[in-house]
């Protein structure tokens, strides 16, 4: 999908430096950078949620095994 995005003209200079210097074209450098900005992103999340269990007092498999067997 093609969007257009306004960049001023410092910063595609800038770009066209890094993409002469990294051998790949503007475009191709500009999706890596928002995939990189998106899986910093999205690695928040996921964070944000290890280790909820941590503070239980009592272990994840047994209370597993307690919850199934009502099963």
């Amino acid at each position: 999908m093609r969007t257009l995005v306004d960049i001023g003209d410092p910063e595609v200079k800038a770009l066209d430096r890094l993409a002469q210097r990294e051998k790949m074209s503007r475009a191709a450098l500009i999706r890596k950078a928002i995939n990189d900005f998106l899986a910093r992103n999205n690695a928040d999340i996921e964070s944000e949620a290890f280790g909820l269990w941590g503070d239980r007092k009592v272990d994840g498999l047994t209370y597993q095994e307690n919850m199934r067997s009502e099963w």
